[in-house]
């Protein structure tokens, strides 16, 4: 969740909605006692297409006697978008691997866009795929983490959500502790929240799981912009399910991150959220095939000056949904 200034900004946790890219037949997956690495096998040159879709609807109540010009405000999300990410670099630390990459947006004459709302269809006739704005390149460190990112502040917003979105799904595996992993694995990980916020010391406590295995396989982009399933091979891959839950370390009665001292401020009030990840990751290459979140977040606080002067009151609550497709390639041309 991010909030500008003194102010909220969106709650941006991402949930998704359900695409039929499983297939009927499927080889036999390994046995429960059989542990496999789930990191992605990739070499410098390659590129994958992922199709992400995100929607989110936030609601803000403001109680002010003041007039506050950048005060939080209701707002609905629906779009989606069509990345190609080319691996640049690969480097091995720890049994990890260190990826340095770039991810460009693609765009059929404006028919497949960050922009566009993720529930409209492109328009029947193909269309020739064509990189759209600047590209990104980045770093996704040995821990997981996306670094030295070059190029996301040119995006729009909704495209800066969806890269966003993409990137947290597609480094699910290096939250995994052990370098090999198994059915019936279990593990916990405290993140604490990176965007700014009016509460401080916030954290998510996720718990996850290795519940299965699955047979599966990439999406394919039909020429009207579905996602449908793919001929290609069958695979297996590792279901995992993350439940998350936000913490809040600060006293609800003084909850003033630092950065609001600093501008004679002071914060009352609590955060709360959950959210559900289901994430598909293949056996034999490690990628993430496809991954759903369900997120929802509450957040009430008074903001006023420390000596309790011009106090504004707010209330947000906010609902949202991702989802993360690997797509076996580009829609077919003409």
């Amino acid at each position: 969740m991010g909030y500008p200034e003194c102010c909220v900004q969106s709650m941006n946790r991402k949930l998704l909605l359900a695409v039929g890219i499983f297939l009927s037949a499927a080889p036999i997956a390994p046995s429960r006692d059989q542990r496999a690495s789930l990191l992605p096998k990739l070499q410098p040159g390659q590129t994958l297409t992922y199709l992400v879709r995100y929607r989110s609807d936030k609601n803000v109540k403001t109680e002010s006697s003041l007039v506050v010009p950048l005060a939080p405000t209701n707002s609905q999300i629906d779009a989606h978008g069509l990345l190609r990410i080319e691996i640049l670099d690969l480097q091995q630390a720890g049994g990890r691997p260190a990826i340095h990459a770039r991810c460009q947006f693609l765009s059929a004459d404006g028919n497949i866009s960050a922009t566009k709302p993720a529930s409209e269809k492109s328009p029947s006739k193909a269309q020739p795929l064509a990189p759209e704005g600047k590209p990104i390149e980045f770093t996704i460190s040995p821990d997981g983490i996306a670094e030295k990112v070059t190029g996301l502040d040119t995006l729009t917003p909704e495209q800066q959500q969806v890269w966003q979105e993409w990137v947290a799904r597609f480094a699910m595996a290096w939250a995994i502790p052990a370098q090999r992993a198994k059915v019936g694995d279990k593990w916990k990980v405290e993140q604490p929240e990176q965007a700014p916020s009016p509460i401080a010391a916030l954290s998510w406590a996720r718990d996850s799981s290795y519940v299965r295995d699955e047979p599966c396989g990439p999406a394919q982009l039909s020429l009207t912009g579905e996602a449908t399933p793919s001929n290609g091979p069958v695979d297996t891959c590792a279901v995992l399910l993350t439940a998350a839950r936000l913490v809040q370390k600060s006293s609800p009665k003084d909850a003033t991150p630092a950065d609001f001292k600093l501008h004679n401020l002071k914060t009352m009030g609590t955060a709360r959220g959950s959210n559900e990840i289901i994430t598909y990751i293949s056996n034999s290459t490690g990628l993430v095939v496809r991954a759903t979140e369900e997120a929802s977040q509450q957040m009430d606080v008074l903001v006023a000056k420390a000596d309790g002067s011009n106090g504004v009151h707010y209330s947000v609550a906010a609902k949202s949904q991702s989802e993360v497709l690997l797509l076996t390639q580009a829609p077919p041309q003409p």
